[in-house]
């Protein structure tokens, strides 16, 4: 049987599914990976609506300081935060802040720190599809300045740099680990590549900010920490403030 041409959904196609129009979120989306950070992010908000519910996926609408902010949990992995990239993107968001979790791969980082991320080592399996391997996946200038400045006025250190992402949680080698390490990446996760291409192939100024959860050099897990869940919450202020200075408030 022959098959009809342009058969795959398109992102006007998931917004139906949703229910939703162009325009109708804020300039600013935060997206989390998890729905229980999700609602830490709506708890800030004023007068939160909600926009959607659509299998685990939330989506909130409401102000923070004056400005629109929409917030919605993109999955915990890279197949998920795609979907939902390709929403608030489609809906014509023109900021994407996400505030996640990740792995450090140096000794000096640790548990309940923060990293600011600057681009991306694209070691997932979604973003082959949208990209060539020589596609340069980066953060926006812009919005990780913010969230840099913000981390500053609210007195909490960051580090800077790159962030390696990975589909295989369990498959993070020594010999991985090392090559990554010798290109001074310095944590991983399983979102941010995938989240900051798709903001990039629709010209939307995305950033990444990430709470450390474990270190892989040393082999600290804190995902028990209470450090970790004290940074989690400076995390989503943190993108909050971020907001209000790209705002010029």
């Amino acid at each position: 049987m022959e098959m009809k041409k342009d058969v795959h959904l398109s992102a006007q196609d998931l917004l139906e599914m949703v229910q939703m129009k162009p325009g109708a979120i804020g300039d600013y989306t935060i997206i989390p990976g998890p729905r229980e950070r999700l609602e830490a992010v709506i708890a800030k908000l004023e007068n939160p609506a909600e926009d959607f519910s659509y299998m685990e996926h939330t989506m909130y609408t409401g102000s923070y300081q004056g400005t629109k902010v929409t917030a919605v949990n993109g999955g915990l992995y890279s197949p998920q935060s795609a979907i939902m990239g390709e929403v608030v993107c489609a809906a014509e968001t023109k900021h994407i802040i996400r505030t996640g979790s990740c792995g450090a791969l140096c000794e000096e980082i640790s548990i309940g720190d923060l990293v600011i991320v600057t681009g991306a080592v694209r070691g997932d399996g979604t973003t082959p599809y949208y990209v060539p391997s020589n596609f340069s996946t980066v953060s926006d200038v812009g919005v990780t300045t913010a969230l840099l400045n913000a981390a500053e006025e609210l007195g909490v250190k960051c580090h800077v740099g790159v962030v390696w992402t990975t589909d295989a949680l369990l498959k993070e080698t020594k010999e991985l680990v090392e090559e990554m390490r010798r290109l001074k990446v310095k944590a991983v996760d399983m979102v941010s590549s995938t989240l900051l291409t798709v903001a990039q192939l629709y010209g939307v100024k995305a950033g990444t900010i990430l709470a450390v959860s474990d270190n892989l050099i040393t082999g600290e897990l804190g995902f028990m920490d209470p450090k970790y869940y004290e940074t989690e919450e400076a995390m989503i202020d943190i993108a909050l403030k971020a907001v209000t200075l790209l705002e010029g408030k």
